[in-house]
């Protein structure tokens, strides 16, 4: 494993003072433009989801859609988008959740999980953990089993993993690097 967090490490680009002055952006378009360094992330996500039996990959709005989505067709998986409030068409269930400064909501379709669904939720990083806690929620809500959180990095300075520890109710935190 040690390869693959060197590998993933070496295309995730900093860019200083973005979005606001003060603040290390962690870039993975670079990771996502190396079909190896991609595919190494997408075969490791797809190892944790078929470790934690989940039959469905929720992957939050955007970047865990790019990195869902493979991951789900890797493990021969159906994948749901939890996406930002009003930009689903048709029934949906939505959950509000607190950021630093206000609030947001995020929402699923209604009917895309069930009672039976064990659901991995895949996200590029783990930071204060509020979307992940809502889209815990909102899979516990549509009646499906969380089987865990998978990210790619975990902002471990700025707390997600204590803030989403009690919503997982011992469901699995995977983070491939910890920054």
């Amino acid at each position: 494993m040690t390869d693959i967090r060197e590998l993933l490490l070496s295309r995730i680009r900093d860019v200083a003072d973005y979005p606001e002055q003060g603040v290390m952006f962690k870039d993975i378009t670079p990771l996502l433009a190396d079909p190896a360094a991609f595919t190494a992330l997408t075969d490791a996500l797809a190892e944790i989801a078929q470790n934690t039996g989940a039959t469905k990959i929720v992957g939050l709005e955007a970047r865990g859609f790019i990195l869902g989505a493979p991951v789900a067709v890797r493990a021969g998986l159906g994948f749901i988008p939890v996406r930002k409030a009003g930009k689903l068409p048709g029934a949906t269930l939505r959950q509000a959740y607190d950021l630093e400064y206000g609030s947001a909501e995020i929402e699923v379709h209604a009917e895309d999980l069930t009672e039976g669904d064990r659901v991995l939720v895949i996200d590029d990083v783990l930071a204060t953990g509020g979307t992940a806690e809502a889209s815990l929620e909102l899979i516990r809500r549509a009646g499906a089993e969380v089987a865990g959180v998978a990210v790619l990095m975990e902002l471990g300075f700025l707390g997600g993993r204590d803030r989403l520890t009690p919503a997982l109710a011992g469901a699995p935190l995977e983070a491939l690097l910890q920054v």
